[in-house]
């Protein structure tokens, strides 16, 4: 099908610019890789062994050595293992939807290459807008935390030298910190020496924190034994703050497995994306999931829960059992995780300006790539520039809950990319403007057809031919769902508001469930009304089936997330409670962000989009199309 928009009228343009929001690129089927104008490929140089340093390195920062004793002195308690177990379990089911996508669409930009497929560009933008935000402040947020720690090292505050230690600016609240702002320029160059050489550094700086875990896990345990498990052995049991405070530890920890999804943007430098994608993305969970549970388990062995120092866990652990040098080690680890997870919250955003630049949302100054090292250098040292100022003149940290909401909204658009590509794949696909003619002159079944307003196109004929619209009674299916005789047109739309009603419900359901401030009698209303609608469109998702067109959309024969529909409209749920209790002054700080990210999207994103001129149609016949264009050139 071809259509076109019309851009003259009031009403219509208006109609048009709304729906801009949600045109789509194509992806295409024989290479997986979205279609876009030509550009500079990133270098092919990372294996599964890159990935899983990728991975592990993003994911486990300092917040272990730290997160073990808040959480277990506040909420869990002996059962902090368990908090770990079911916040790896829940991170898990967003990793299961990112390894299906990202085997399917290999590509630079992670959730925002998944969302402006299968959702739209208004909500693309959004997520790439809100994952820029989330790699600037979650890198500073890290270097301005590895300076303490290496003065530890050193002896204690005062013994980093003057030229590197932290200043208080004389007459002004401000305290500078000249070595966060070093290490993000050393880890910027690094990066643009090429993505090959700075994640083999990023796997020697993880494997010796990894070293430091194991000593933590295998020391702890032999000290454990010795002295009886005694964190274990206490009056108030196993659950002193009951299944409910175990609950609310898992979600504290939950953010601790952030930085998995960075595996998934590195994506298009992969050698052999459909089989160490999956891979990278599951076993580097799983093992960071493994390493914080057996961390946990031996620390309130160690200690009782109630005992444990906030700040420093780990090491005043083994302190109180004699092992005071050990705590330079602990120290050692801290640095090395956090220097790690710099990496890894630097690498990821070039490849998120570099994708959106080359759909025209961003300036194409951001998607230059550098003919020898193969990396999109110009935007790496944008990223470490920006980074680095605020690393060195802003306390970051009343900041963090800024990356979490990048991560959730984007956790969140990625499982709701799996339910529309299963169930509601895109049928129209666009292709440049160029090729209208080419389009127009194919021996398609072809009728004439009054305009309706469509996305990605500035065509101004209002009776332009709609090419190749199949009868719905060719694609009749019968379907035995309780006797329903759906065809295509139909159970696509059955679908398309099922999705919806599931997360409206999703949506309703935690915002209730999070609101203790409501009249009981509004927040069991909200529930019902959320969980009858999460109910329903779950169940019309269960009996439908799955759209034939998803094993042709992208790459076939990757990865396939398991348990679809239940395991994605789960994963929407705990990602929508989790975002809901983020509290107001963290999302009064993002609304701020977003805002701007409005406005640079109506004044250039929207009129520079890659899809502006695109011309839409069938899916059925972009092949056909494609050959026909191929042979005209030939």
């Amino acid at each position: 099908m071809m259509d076109t928009q019309n851009e003259g009228g009031g009403g219509d343009h208006s109609w048009g610019c709304l729906r801009n929001l949600v045109r789509r690129k194509h992806i295409d089927s024989s290479n997986g890789k979205a279609e876009t104008h030509h550009h500079q490929q990133l270098a092919k140089a990372l294996t599964f062994p890159h990935l899983i340093a990728i991975g592990v390195g993003s994911t486990i920062g300092a917040g272990v050595y730290i997160l073990v004793g808040t959480v277990a002195r506040e909420h869990s308690g002996p059962a902090l293992a368990f908090s770990f177990l079911i916040a790896g379990i829940s991170a898990a089911l967003s990793a299961f939807c990112y390894a299906e996508l990202s085997s399917r669409f290999p590509s630079a930009g992670s959730a925002y290459h998944y969302s402006y497929i299968c959702i739209g560009e208004g909500v693309a933008w959004l997520i790439g807008w809100a994952l820029i935000l989330e790699y600037t402040i979650g890198g500073s947020t890290v270097a301005r935390g590895i300076s303490p720690n290496l003065a530890l090292i050193f002896g204690g505050e005062d013994c980093l030298p003057t030229v590197l230690a932290r200043h208080q600016i004389p007459g002004l609240d401000i305290v500078v910190d000249p070595c966060a702002a070093v290490l993000v320029f050393i880890v910027t160059g690094l990066l643009c020496l090429g993505v090959k050489e700075s994640t083999f550094v990023q796997g020697i700086v993880t494997t010796a924190n990894v070293f430091v875990m194991l000593f933590v896990i295998i020391t702890g345990t032999y000290l454990c034994f010795k002295t009886g498990w005694t964190g274990y052995k206490l009056p108030s049991g196993y659950f002193p703050y009951g299944v409910n405070g175990m609950l609310t530890g898992s979600a504290t920890v939950f953010f601790a497995y952030i930085g998995f999804d960075s595996v998934a943007s590195m994506a298009e430098e992969v050698k052999s994306p459909q089989r160490d994608l999956p891979l990278g993305i599951g076993l580097s969970l799983l093992l960071c999931c493994l390493l914080y549970m057996m961390v946990s388990i031996v620390i309130v062995g160690l200690v009782p829960y109630y005992a444990m120092d906030p700040d420093t866990p780990i090491s005043s652990a083994f302190a109180s059992h004699g092992l005071q040098w050990a705590a330079y080690l602990i120290t050692l680890g801290a640095v090395m995780a956090l220097c790690s997870a710099l990496i890894g919250s630097i690498l990821p955003q070039p490849r998120i300006l570099m994708a959106m630049a080359r759909d025209g949302l961003l300036p194409s100054f951001f998607s230059d790539v550098n003919q020898r090292t193969q990396v999109p250098v110009k935007g790496t040292i944008t990223t470490g520039f920006c980074a680095a100022i605020l690393a060195f003149f802003m306390d970051v940290s009343q900041l963090a809950g800024m990356v979490s909401v990048g991560t959730l909204v984007a956790f969140t658009m990625v499982a709701v990319s799996v339910l529309i590509l299963r169930y509601v794949p895109p049928d129209e696909v666009p292709l440049p403007s160029s090729l209208q003619e080419r389009i127009c002159s194919l021996p398609f079944q072809c009728y004439e057809e009054n305009l309706s307003s469509h996305v990605g196109t500035s065509i101004s004929s209002s009776k332009q031919p709609l090419l190749c619209k199949t009868d719905a009674s060719v694609v009749e299916k019968q379907e035995a769902q309780g006797g329903w005789v759906l065809n295509k047109e139909t159970r696509r739309k059955f679908a398309g508001w099922s999705i919806m009603l599931t997360c409206i419900g999703n949506f309703l359901l935690s915002y209730a469930a999070s609101s203790l401030r409501f009249p009981g009698i509004l927040r069991y209303s909200l529930c019902g009304i959320g969980g009858c609608l999460l109910l329903v469109g779950l169940i019309i998702l269960s009996c439908v089936d799955q759209d034939d067109a998803r094993h042709n959309f992208g790459h076939s024969g990757g990865f396939i997330c398991p348990f679809v529909p239940l395991l994605p409209i789960v994963c929407i749920l705990i990602n929508m409670y989790l975002l809901v209790n983020l509290g107001a002054g963290t999302w009064a700080r993002v609304s701020v962000w977003l805002f701007i990210g409005v406005l640079v999207y109506l004044f250039y994103g929207r009129r520079h989009s890659s899809l502006v001129d695109a011309v839409y149609v069938s899916t059925s016949h972009v092949g056909e199309i494609r050959r026909n264009s191929e042979h005209s050139l030939a």
